[in-house]
């Protein structure tokens, strides 16, 4: 989940590639991708409690929302997914808002505010060691919930101020994903981890389309300052599906 933060690598590429068309950034964002399956493949040694692969049981569905413990979750994960990939499919729309017609500076700090994302997944990381990754992941997304909230106000700011709350807001949105796929993880059932989680992740994307759909019809209505407010019942709704696992002990 925490390489979700690599997605600004298109935006990278763009930037500084000036002129590059669009066909040498799907080949060099291609290049990128298979060279990371291939650090994955050889460089990444699977874990010592790595179990034997099971087939994928629909049948699960019914099974696995019974814990109240991965209800919560996986509840908190959805809501999480309203807001995470509509803001990174709009940060763009709202940097050239701002920023006018200057492609190659909306690309470079576009793949800043995504790419900052590593930064909330390596400290969230750590922190959960002591806090626990519900308590992180309540952190994170009331940060970024706060953040789609203020996002008209921080329009209007000073263009550094503006700048630093993307780039912000792009550590918090994203840090709190790994901490979700943890705690799904540990709160499935145990013989239908894998299934469990493929019917969240299916959940979650399938809820990026509602929310990606609504952003590009009102940003053509009303422009894009105003509408990264629409994200924040999904923050809204995670915290409360999240908020007795935060209030856990670690």
């Amino acid at each position: 989940r925490g390489a979700g933060a690599r997605n600004g690598t298109s935006h990278l590429i763009r930037g500084l590639g000036g002129d590059l068309p669009w066909q040498g950034v799907i080949l060099s964002v291609s290049a990128v991708s298979i060279a990371g399956g291939l650090a994955m493949l050889f460089l990444v040694p699977d874990g010592p409690h790595l179990r034997a692969g099971a087939k994928f049981d629909p049948a699960a569905f019914a099974t696995i929302f019974r814990s109240a413990e991965f209800r919560a979750s996986a509840f908190g994960y959805f809501g999480h997914m309203w807001e995470f990939y509509a803001f990174y499919a709009f940060l763009p729309v709202l940097l050239a808002a701002r920023l006018g017609s200057d492609g190659a500076t909306v690309s470079v700090w576009s793949f800043a505010a995504i790419a900052s994302g590593f930064l909330g997944c390596m400290v969230g990381g750590y922190l959960s060691r002591g806090l626990g990754s519900a308590r992180v992941a309540y952190m994170q997304l009331s940060a970024s919930g706060l953040c789609c909230l203020v996002s008209p106000l921080a329009f209007l700011a000073p263009l550094p101020v503006f700048l630093a709350f993307l780039l912000f807001w792009g550590v918090v949105i994203a840090g709190d994903s790994p901490q979700f796929s943890t705690l799904n993880a540990r709160f499935a059932p145990p013989r239908l981890v894998g299934s469990a989680l493929t019917i969240a992740n299916c959940i979650g994307f399938s809820i990026t389309i509602v929310s990606i759909s609504l952003l590009a019809w009102l940003i053509e209505t009303a422009g894009p300052q105003y509408v990264f407010v629409m994200l924040v019942p999904g923050p809204v709704l995670g915290l409360a599906a999240l908020r007795r696992l935060a209030a856990k002990p670690a």
